[in-house]
């Protein structure tokens, strides 16, 4: 046996190995030397080492991919649950019939509760605007300016005008920006509300009409409001409706939106039957439902690409595993059990499957925290705008990187690495020393 520089034969051959050998379960130190030095050596088909790079490259690519494109989604979701939630509320609490006649004590009472920040009551009904031959349904909600600030960010996205220009008695209208835009108003201009409760007459019954000054306009970015809501006071929308005192309900700010549901089922039990409580969950269930299904449909899709790139390590340690079976032999011949065979080959799996995870890891988090910046490059890069303001509500893309996607994406790529090792380790154990060795 002659003694060859770089390779197992000359290690073992010259006495190396011989100290290394140890019985027992766990990885003995020639096993990971010998599967390092496997990994790190210059195959004698090229095409191996070619094919082990393409799956390192590829590990580290999905990785990358995929941790970008949830903190991306969550990023997305997070933008458009901020701004629903900046004009919808956490917890509503409304009567029968749409109508909740002593809201006080009920306020005070949900007040009470630890995760409640504040409470506003309001006044929901459905409504035509006409201005001129433009007519636009809308739904209008009566509001108290210095409540209403409390519980919604209508507020701070005022464009024009102020939501403390509403004031009782003077019947002005706050406006969304595309509702304002499609009937063709800007502010001090008057429209025409149409109630849907009629008022009776000796002519019959004729809709209701009250004529309202836009006071200011409001945009927060999501189509559903400002295409179709309409705040006016709260005491205005009691006379125009014919709620008297009563209100349709209170909305709840809180603390930790996320326990919407909780605070829901608690306030529940204290405030009894009489009243009906809903959540932003439930509001917009089917929204929400379909931002997260798709999110899993992407992590699926995108897993893939990992998965892909993982079992390509076995055609790599196949095709290693054959061309290294004099090498397996000789170390077969030398003491080395199968199970130590099946360890070697496996560390140089796991190699390849640890530095592309490392690698994907450091490339999707970085790509992550700096998508405000990558993107607009890249948009200078190629003079185009990937989200056009006039057709995209959210224009930039927003990245929210969680610990838990990236921590549950590297154990998946470790796992896979690992598994698309046991096949090519199972063989090169199984190589008969005696047939490996004929032809040396």
């Amino acid at each position: 046996m002659r003694c060859r520089a770089g390779s197992v034969l000359w290690t073992a051959h010259c006495g190396k190995l011989r100290l290394y050998f140890a019985p027992g379960t766990a990885l003995s130190s020639y096993e990971f030397f010998i599967g390092m030095r496997y990994t790190r050596a210059r195959q004698r088909t090229r095409f191996i080492s070619v094919i082990s790079l393409i799956s390192t490259i590829g590990i580290a690519l999905g990785m990358t991919v995929l941790i970008t494109v949830l903190s991306v989604m969550n990023g997305f979701q997070r933008e458009i649950r901020t701004r629903i939630l900046g004009v919808a509320s956490h917890v509503q609490v409304s009567g029968p019939d749409n109508q909740l006649a002593n809201w006080q004590p009920v306020a005070q009472q949900a007040a009470r509760h630890p995760q409640v920040l504040a409470a506003a009551p309001y006044v929901s009904a459905q409504g035509l605007l006409t201005y001129g031959s433009a007519v636009r349904g809308a739904f209008v909600r009566g509001v108290a300016p210095e409540l209403e600030s409390r519980v919604s960010d209508v507020g701070i996205h005022m464009k024009r005008g102020s939501l403390d220009a509403l004031k009782p008695g003077e019947f002005g209208i706050v406006l969304g920006v595309e509702l304002a835009r499609a009937l063709g108003v800007a502010p001090g201009e008057k429209v025409v509300l149409v109630a849907p409760q009629g008022q009776v007459t000796p002519a019959g019954v004729v809709p209701r009409l009250k004529q309202f000054t836009v006071v200011g306009i409001f945009a927060v970015d999501h189509y559903e409001y400002d295409s179709g809501l309409a705040l006016v006071h709260l005491e205005d929308a009691q006379k125009l409706f014919r709620f008297g005192d009563a209100v349709s309900g209170v909305r709840l700010k809180l603390k930790d939106l996320f326990q919407s549901i909780t605070v829901s089922r608690e306030l529940a039990q204290q405030l009894g039957p009489d009243v009906y409580l809903s959540d932003w969950t439930m509001q917009h269930a089917n929204f929400f439902r379909a931002v997260q299904i798709e999110k899993r449909m992407m992590f699926l899709i995108i897993f893939l690409i990992i998965a892909v790139a993982a079992f390509n390590i076995i055609s790599s340690l196949v095709m290693a595993v054959k061309d290294k079976q004099s090498d397996i032999a000789i170390l077969r011949t030398l003491g080395a059990e199968p199970r130590s065979i099946t360890r070697i080959f496996m560390v140089q799996g796991a190699v390849i499957g640890i530095v592309g995870t490392v690698l994907g890891l450091i490339g999707g988090v970085s790509l992550a925290l700096n998508v405000d910046v990558v993107v607009p490059f890249m948009e200078n890069l190629l003079g185009t705008k990937f989200l056009a303001k006039d057709v995209y509500y959210i224009s930039d893309l927003p990245s929210d990187l969680q610990t838990a996607d990236v921590v549950i994406t590297g154990v998946i790529s470790l796992v896979l690495s690992l598994l698309a090792t046991i096949y090519p380790s199972y063989r090169a154990a199984k190589v008969n020393p005696a047939e490996a060795l004929r032809y040396e």
